[in-house]
């Protein structure tokens, strides 16, 4: 099993897709976390059922996350 701090170690200056939540799919290039998993997250992209939108840069709070998927 990988521990979450792990996989965002490994993930660092690559592209992630996270779950969010509330069915939201955000996905884009990991620049920094913090041991609560908060993350940044650069030239991100948000897909919901009804569309894609560009983000860019995003802070997102880290109990906001179900599953973590590098690229």
């Amino acid at each position: 099993m990988v521990m979450p701090n792990t996989l965002l170690e490994q993930s660092m200056n690559h592209r992630v897709t996270l779950l969010l939540k509330d069915g939201r799919v955000l996905e884009g290039k990991l620049v920094g976390f913090d041991d609560y998993m908060n993350m940044v997250l650069e030239d991100t992209e948000e897909t919901t059922q009804e569309r894609v939108r560009r983000l860019g840069k995003v802070i997102l709070r880290g109990n906001n996350v179900v599953s973590i998927a590098p690229k």
